[in-house]
């Protein structure tokens, strides 16, 4: 007996009414459908983007980016006053950095987190105050440590004793001081897929508590070193509160315990705020995350007697995940016959894991809509996949979309701002595609996209000429 397609699909995904729809929440807030049918992204129509830019192309809403980055900055601000504190909002620049977005954010109010030497250039070469930067990393090199003491980074999240050592060592050489937070494991752990976890207690990120205890007494016999207090980041793509509210409980026991030896101004809780990547995800709205989890802290506080401290967040995907969506030419479509006697169609386009690498990484969901027109006929549930040389190529695992899909058609998929260009490759010598900002009705460049030539110019061999001696 044949199975309908519909029997592959997992259960979350409910056949939609409309193929053709942008769910609410998961796109920018400025996608429609223009005229022709084809997807308009702040004013700009996909077949002007996939025609000027060519595909794959990850097309980011500057609107968005800036009036998410701006409530964060106003939810917290407003928590924390009504808690009696302040809030610094970090942009956790990991989830997708270059000159242009951070100046987006340090214009809406925004600090900017880095966590290597390249993203503390990058932060640099927009322009960005070295006082305004957060670097955490669990190896930075003593070279990056240098670096940062020497432009003035405002905080330096320490990982380890070692590092401990090595800015002791550089602040006693050059006689400058330098501000940190210790990174701790609170042992809350985030409902999210286990490479997102970042505060279960078998993993590389901070010191368990009694260690942190002691890495902290070092630190105040350091003359070079300040410590302004404890930094905590349960994991990603997170919803809901009650993570953020158990790890907070957690960490104020140890905060108040490092009172009775000097001051701790500070309580850094990270980031992680989920968003939307299909209809069926339910984010937390922003207010309600600013609120419920300063509150918490502020309660926290009172039944410990202790004063509320300065608090800091660092939002990433949910300042810039949503303003990313990833417009691909479909190449191929093939209907296959499987095991059970159901058909799977399966879209291949021209990007794939080399500019997606999270579902091949952790079974990340995508949503999926033609974009270059309106389509029609029953929709028909689909994989969409890559054009890498591994069967793991999925960029859509489960979607439907219109019947009369055909090659040439663009595709795009929305929610890929975050951690997309960040973790992009040359996998199968694939140039890394470009990324463009749109508003207003116009687009500009902000990630120049690699040719071949860029991808062969490391390839010591192209002129035939044997690599110098020693630079093998």
């Amino acid at each position: 007996m044949l199975l309908p397609a519909d029997s592959l699909a997992p259960e979350w995904l409910a056949v939609p009414d409309d193929a053709n729809d942008l769910a609410d929440g998961v796109w920018p807030a400025s996608a429609v459908r223009d005229a022709d049918g084809a997807l308009d992204i702040a004013g700009v129509s996909a077949t002007t983007l996939a025609r000027t830019y060519g595909t794959p192309l990850l097309v980011l809403d500057e609107e968005e980016v800036r009036g998410r980055a701006r409530q964060f900055r106003i939810a917290f601000d407003r928590a924390a006053a009504a808690n009696g504190t302040t809030a610094q909002v970090y942009y956790a620049g990991k989830a997708f950095l270059c000159t242009t977005v951070a100046r987006w954010v340090v214009d809406e109010g925004l600090r900017v987190d880095v966590c290597t030497g390249g993203e503390l250039a990058v932060a640099l070469a927009a322009g960005v105050a070295p006082a305004s930067l957060g670097f955490h990393g669990n190896n930075k090199s003593v070279a990056e440590l240098e670096r940062a003491v020497e432009v003035g980074v405002g905080t330096i999240i320490v990982d380890s004793a070692i590092e401990i050592e090595r800015l002791a060592a550089i602040t006693a050489r050059t006689g400058a001081t330098q501000r940190v937070l210790v990174r701790v494991i609170s042992g809350v752990h985030a409902e999210t897929h286990d490479f997102l976890a970042t505060a279960h207690e078998d993993q590389k990120f901070g010191f368990p508590f009694a260690d942190a205890e002691r890495a902290v007494a070092r630190i105040r016999e350091i003359p070079g070193l300040v410590f302004a207090g404890l930094h905590c980041h349960i994991g990603s793509q997170i919803f809901g509160v009650a993570g953020f509210r158990e790890s907070a409980s957690r960490v104020l026991d140890l905060h108040a315990t490092l009172l009775e030896n000097g001051p701790v101004p500070q309580l850094n809780l990270g980031g992680g705020f989920g968003i939307a990547y299909t209809r069926v995800d339910d984010p937390t709205p922003i207010d309600e995350l600013a609120g419920a989890i300063v509150t918490a802290v502020a309660e926290g506080c009172a039944a410990r007697g202790i004063p509320v401290p300065a608090l800091s967040f660092e939002p990433g995907r949910a300042i810039v995940g949503t303003a990313g969506v990833t417009i691909y030419e479909v190449g191929t479509t093939k209907d296959v016959t499987i095991e059970s006697g159901a058909v799977r169609r399966y879209i291949s386009v021209d990007g794939g894991m080399s500019d997606n690498a999270r579902p091949a990484l952790y079974g990340a969901q995508y949503s999926a809509r033609l974009a270059s027109r309106v389509g029609a006929g029953d929709p028909r549930l689909s994989r969409v996949v890559g054009k890498h040389c591994e069967s793991g190529d999925i960029v859509v695992d489960h979607e439907y979309l219109p019947e009369d899909l055909v090659p040439g058609d663009l595709l795009a998929v929305p929610a890929t701002g975050a951690y997309c260009v960040s973790l992009a490759s040359n996998y199968n010598h694939v140039p890394r595609p470009p990324v463009v900002a749109v508003r207003g009705g116009r687009s500009t460049i902000i990630v120049r996209g690699e040719t071949l030539d860029d991808v062969l110019a490391r390839d010591a061999g192209i002129d035939g000429a044997d690599a110098p001696e020693g630079d093998q």
